[in-house]
């Protein structure tokens, strides 16, 4: 069976211990990031039909893992989520805008 994807550290042990041979390399740091933006997608589709608490748990993992790769530091995501958020507000009054007239 081919996959051709990006996939937790511990799969190919757990594929293994199934008795079945994964095929596997390792990626450069430009392949990283370009299969982790796919993997966020991927991510984001499973969450968009199934709105569980593990889709959930899973885009946070991709989301670290992506930050993590761009080097960026927990700390100075959320100082800039906050800025964004004293700015512009956050989601928690649900609204929809329609249109600007």
């Amino acid at each position: 069976m081919r996959y051709k994807k990006l996939v937790r550290d511990k799969i190919p042990e757990i594929i293994r211990a199934s008795g079945k041979e994964p095929v596997t390399r390792v990626l450069d740091d430009k392949e990283y990031l370009e299969e982790l933006v796919k993997k966020l997608k991927e991510e984001v589709n499973e969450f968009t039909d199934d709105h569980s608490v593990e889709e959930l748990a899973d885009i946070k993992e991709v989301m670290i893992a992506i930050r993590e790769a761009l080097g960026i530091h927990a700390g100075e995501l959320e100082d800039v989520r906050r800025t964004k958020a004293d700015k512009n507000g956050r989601f928690k009054k649900q609204i929809y805008l329609e249109n600007v007239a």
